[in-house]
């Protein structure tokens, strides 16, 4: 069981989410709407994993991932993404990202891009 921070701009995807990981046993620690909250969340937080959107406004979850990278070398970020954005994925992985999973969201990838970054 992982203590997860889910972040998103939208709602409804965060409660997707949030739907799919506590039937799998996961602690949904918080909700961020966007970068910059999810920054400072993650430093109160500290979870153990972060789900994180790509595209987000106030701050990216690049932005947001390269802050969190260098404050926390061992954060464990899996990057959400919409179709087409493959572009930002690969930097997303480039600097430091775990993982991805693309929207609209499928529990068992969404659960095997889980597992995965945690073992």
């Amino acid at each position: 069981m992982a203590r997860i921070l889910i972040v998103d701009d939208a709602k409804f995807m965060r409660a997707t989410l949030t739907n799919i990981l506590q039937k799998a046993q996961h602690h949904v620690v918080g909700e961020a709407e966007n970068g910059k909250e999810a920054v400072e969340m993650f430093h109160e937080l500290n979870p153990d994993l972060v789900t994180m959107d790509i595209t987000m406004p106030e701050m990216s979850g690049l932005d947001a991932l390269k802050q969190i990278k260098s404050a926390f070398k061992g954060a464990k970020v899996i990057m959400c993404s919409a179709m087409g954005q493959q572009k930002m994925v690969v930097e997303a992985i480039e600097m430091g990202a775990k993982d991805f999973i693309v929207k609209p969201f499928d529990e068992p990838h969404v659960l095997e891009a889980i597992e995965r970054v945690l073992n």
